[in-house]
């Protein structure tokens, strides 16, 4: 029996595949940074890894917070709105009420456990489920920062700023904050009481209690350590973004629990463990820099994504039922046979379907760039495709690429600055001869920007413009100029006098900024006309109905609505009804062809006209300028002009 065992004894490499099948996560993470690696030559480079690092770490930090919570049996949806709440007391209490860094830190983390044991009460106490729970606090989260922040971007303090900067020129400090705080939650799951308390109530939360240990008060402990870390969360993004910004971390929740649940712990609670949670987190980041450096289209990104979590999340689900975990029933009992074996081809088979999913997807033809084999490669980051008038810039960027022969490469923010961010950094990674960004929020987008100054890299910024950064040339329309015709046009339409509504765009960026200064400005030259309800709505047509019916409720009356773009005037125009074009006008901007439709349809009175295409050509041109060492202007406007149905 002692001789058959030696000579069984498995080598080094056997010891690697067990490890590997025993850690369904572990083997994801290793086969996806292989098959990017083999299909991208910019992946496997000290700066991209450290990238990822840097990407990874507000999910891990908030998906480490998360694990308490999963691992007790239960959920926390508030974490992302913690940490945009945190962040901007931290940002509101260090800048407007002049208090010390440190004492603002410390109050901003004061409010994540704060949040997190209003949740935990809930929970105990109130007897509420937690998923309406964490629920309720996402939203009360998301509009206290709000109300705090007046809907704007907060600047931090430039001390609190180096936290999302570099030891050496080279080790970002949101990896160390990362591993430290995953060192937090090793130990505190593994070595005190809390944690124990935390796997007994998952495991049969009945038993726990009878077993002598405190529920009600354990979960105040848990929840409280939940939102302790988004705070720390919050406090990285933040620092990352040089501002706290209140629309910050929307839908990382989702992210962080796909990385504990990656990481191979159990929704049904009593199962989980810190490094499985960086694991999931960072095949998230890995899927993400990955697919934005092979170029994939950013509307299949989404998909890809959610099939290889599904992959994932499937790999360790088939392991575990196969009976092929350290802690198996078969396993102990020496007969590994048949249940070892069906554990192991159930685990090549889920494995194989991860690469063979990464592979195929990464080598896929819906890619976003012009052409391939191009020595110039320009990078454009637009803050969303969602949105008719960035669909058309994209469009004639891509034109005019494909008439400069140049391979351009596009990214979708999703309107989420901290995504930007990352699509900026993989553009330097990549070495691309010049950048464009679209920017979601021009304060933000300064510190990616400045690193992809550092390197070398010319950026241009189209529409809108970027603060606290050096930028090669700014393409966008006179936006100002546009402002002061729309409100021309409005007072013209109404006679010079009445009462009217104003739509505001996506706060701190400065086309909405801009718009609202030239129509402000404009509007003096009609002191009979007065603005009496003015709300932002984001730049988004749903929004910009929900906006103007609630608008409407107060001020039935109105005779006019001046919205910053054409997809809220759409929005306002479903709203009013009947109204629209009768005894209400509406004034949009852009030049979108649904507004030019509306237009010509007489429910929308008016839009100053852009021309995204012009302005998606024009920015490419001087994009291929840059890249060649050629002068550029500082400033390159697009004109605009009114559109009314004569």
């Amino acid at each position: 029996m002692a001789t058959d065992t030696l000579t069984k004894d498995p080598g080094g490499s056997a010891v690697l595949r067990r490890v590997l099948l025993d850690n369904g996560a572990l083997s994801a993470l290793v086969l996806l940074v292989a098959a990017m690696s083999l299909l991208s030559g910019d992946f496997l480079t000290t700066g991209n890894l450290l990238n990822v690092g840097v990407q990874a770490a507000v999910t891990a930090i908030l998906a480490f917070g998360v694990t308490f919570v999963i691992v007790a049996a239960g959920i926390d949806l508030s974490v992302g709105s913690v940490a945009a709440l945190s962040a901007t007391v931290l940002a509101w209490s260090a800048t407007s009420q002049g208090l010390p860094v440190w004492i603002a830190v410390l109050l901003a983390v004061a409010t994540g456990i704060a949040c997190g044991l209003v949740s935990g009460a809930l929970v105990s106490f109130g007897k509420l489920p937690p998923f309406i729970a964490t629920l309720a606090m996402l939203s009360v989260g998301r509009g206290l920062a709000l109300v705090i922040s007046q809907g704007s971007p907060i600047p931090i303090p430039d001390s609190m700023s180096g936290l999302g900067d570099t030891i050496g020129g080279w080790l970002p400090i949101p990896v160390l904050v990362m591993i430290g705080m995953g060192l937090i939650t090793a130990g505190v799951l593994g070595r005190t009481y809390a944690g124990r308390a935390m796997y007994a109530i998952g495991g049969n939360e009945e038993a726990a209690r009878l077993s002598g240990i405190r529920v009600t008060r354990q979960k105040l402990v848990i929840y409280a350590l939940s939102g302790g870390f988004a705070a720390v969360a919050g406090i990285v993004l933040a620092s990352r973004l040089s501002s706290a910004q209140p629309q910050a971390a929307v839908g990382y929740e989702l992210d962080a629990i796909a990385a504990v649940v990656i990481g191979g712990a159990s929704l049904s609670g009593g199962v989980g463990k810190a490094s499985g949670t960086l694991i999931g987190a960072l095949i998230l980041a890995v899927l993400r820099n990955g697919l934005n450096l092979l170029e994939v289209s950013p509307f299949w990104q989404q998909v890809v994504i959610g099939v290889v979590i599904a992959l994932a999340v499937l790999l360790d689900t088939v392991r575990r039922r196969a009976g092929a975990g350290p802690g198996a029933p078969g396993a102990a009992a020496g007969g590994s046979g048949g249940g070892r074996k069906k554990a192991v081809n159930a685990g090549k088979f889920a494995l194989a379907a991860v690469v063979v999913a990464a592979i195929a997807f990464g080598a896929s033809v819906w890619r976003s760039g012009s052409s391939g084999g191009t020595s110039t490669k320009v990078g454009l980051s637009v803050s969303t495709l969602n949105n008719p008038f960035f669909v058309q810039l994209k469009a004639g960027a891509q034109e005019e690429a494909k008439r400069a022969g140049v391979s351009l490469t596009v990214t979708d923010a999703q309107n989420d600055a901290s995504q930007q961010a990352n699509q900026i950094q993989n553009f330097t990674s990549q070495n691309m001869k010049s950048i464009i960004i679209n920017p979601v929020d021009s304060d933000a987008a300064g510190p990616s920007v400045r690193a992809a100054d550092k390197a070398g890299i010319p950026v241009l910024a189209a529409d809108r413009g970027v603060n606290n950064a050096k930028i090669a040339t700014l393409v966008a329309s006179d936006n100002i100029t546009g402002g002061k015709l729309a409100a021309k046009t409005l007072a013209e339409r109404l006679g010079k006098k009445g009462t009217i509504l104003v739509l505001q765009g996506t706060p701190g960026t400065s086309a909405s900024r801009e718009r609202g200064k030239g129509f402000a400005e404009g509007l003096k030259a009609y002191p009979d006309i007065k603005v009496v309800g003015k709300q932002t709505a984001d730049f988004d047509r749903a929004k910009g109905l929900d906006v103007t019916t609630n608008l409407l409720q107060g001020h039935p009356g109105i005779d006019g609505i001046f919205a910053e773009n054409d997809e809220m005037a759409l929005g306002a125009v479903k709203a009013l009804g009947s109204k629209a074009g009768k005894s209400v006008d509406v004034v949009g901007f852009d030049g979108t062809p649904d507004g030019l439709k509306a237009v010509e349809n007489g429910t929308l009175a008016a839009t100053v006209a852009q021309q995204p295409k012009e302005l998606g050509r024009m920015v490419v041109r001087n994009a291929v300028k840059a890249a060649k060492g050629q002068k550029i202007d500082g400033t390159v406007k697009v004109p605009v002009k009114v559109v009314t149905a004569k």
